[in-house]
């Protein structure tokens, strides 16, 4: 997803950064982190923070908690500059055999407010001081909201499931079955439903993922010269079951389609043929319990456009790059009830063999990756 740029902030300014935990710094160290977290796109403030850099990584371990802490709020070039001095300390500590502040760092870990980066970074941290560390921590992080955290406790557990299985093969797909239940990356979810496969045990993965696989299709519509893509076509106006539209080769009219794909693919090619230079429309009905923040995930190698209760959220004019699950991760609001889930997919004029996919996957999630299930 495009990342728009960050405001430009002066050092003036950089004062009104740090939040009141910050003030535990010592004073020496509070301007030079305040520079660090200053850091912007394209060199903005980087002279300063180099200087700045050098102060914050020289600091003693002892300080490693409130230089983490530093990086809560902060933007992501901030956090890489963070990120690195901290990981300076701590190899500095660990040459010299100095001791590091391990029970505060875990504090630090355990608190969920803190960034989803910092937390992490802390864990690491604490894992090359203290081997044994990741053992009594880990199996307290399966659910948590770090992405990063929750895969390093998956990844303990899948790596259970393979100890049990060399011995007992029902306590391994058991082990691996309580692996699956609290993954939330693609990859790791795909790597523990295949283990299971070859153990006799099959996996939903529709239910698993939870894709969205209930659509209606319209389609095709024209994308000659890739002029479909910024071309509102009445689709786009809003959705009624029974609407008819003048299509590119003739009248179009909403369809039902179902996927049966385990990985959720909806493929126009199956309705409307194998065609080039066309657009093509899918709309979902998504019933929600609540409202609440979530997310559209989804995958795609065409052109394509999102819109939820016809709001656009995003929308990419590029063709044929490998499609991966959850490739693009769009926030919304999601409100209790209907929402209306919009997806437009572009098809160009390549006629290779492996340009011919004209298809996507979406599924809506919390921010951590955890399907939400609709009523309905």
């Amino acid at each position: 997803m495009h990342v728009s740029s960050f405001p430009v902030f002066t050092l003036a300014s950089t004062f009104l950064l740090l939040t009141p935990a910050h003030a535990a710094l010592p004073r020496t160290l509070r301007q030079p982190v305040q520079q660090l977290r200053a850091v912007g796109p394209e060199g903005m403030n980087h002279a300063a923070a180099a200087a700045a850099w050098r102060k914050v990584a020289a600091a003693p371990p002892s300080i490693l908690p409130d230089i983490l802490a530093a990086m809560d709020g902060a933007n992501d070039y901030a956090l890489n500059w963070l990120r690195t001095a901290a990981e300076s300390i701590d190899q500095r500590a660990r040459h010299e055999a100095s001791m590091l502040p391990l029970k505060p760092l875990e504090a630090f870990l355990r608190d969920t407010q803190h960034h989803p980066r910092a937390r992490h970074l802390a864990f690491q941290i604490i894992a090359r001081a203290d081997p044994s560390a990741p053992e009594r921590i880990l199996p307290s992080l399966v659910n948590d909201p770090s992405n990063d955290l929750r895969r390093d406790a998956v990844d303990r557990l899948v790596q259970l499931a393979a100890t049990a299985a060399a011995q007992d093969k029902q306590r391994g797909v058991e082990h691996y079955e309580a692996a699956l239940a609290h993954a939330r990356e693609a990859d790791q979810i795909d790597a523990i439903a295949k283990r299971l496969a070859d153990m006799g045990r099959k996996v939903d993965l529709q239910q698993v993922f939870g894709w969205v696989t209930r659509w209606q299709l319209a389609g095709p519509f024209d994308n000659t010269g890739g002029a479909g893509f910024n071309t509102a076509f009445p689709p786009e106006s809003g959705f009624n079951s029974e609407a008819r539209f003048d299509g590119k080769k003739g009248p179009v009219r909403w369809i039902e389609s179902t996927t049966q794909n385990e990985y959720g693919l909806v493929d126009f090619n199956k309705p409307f043929g194998s065609l080039k230079e066309v657009t093509g429309y899918a709309h979902a009905e998504f019933w929600a319990p609540t409202d609440r923040t979530a997310e559209i995930r989804l995958g795609c190698k065409n052109g394509w456009k999102v819109w939820v209760n016809g709001k656009l959220l995003f929308g990419r004019d590029e063709y044929h790059r490998n499609m991966e699950i959850d490739q693009y991760r769009l926030p919304f609001q999601l409100k209790a009830g209907r929402n209306d889930i919009l997806v437009k997919c572009c098809q160009n004029e390549q006629t290779e063999d492996w340009t011919k996919e004209w298809e996507f996957q979406l599924r809506v999630t919390d921010p951590q990756g955890s399907p939400i299930r609709p009523t309905r």
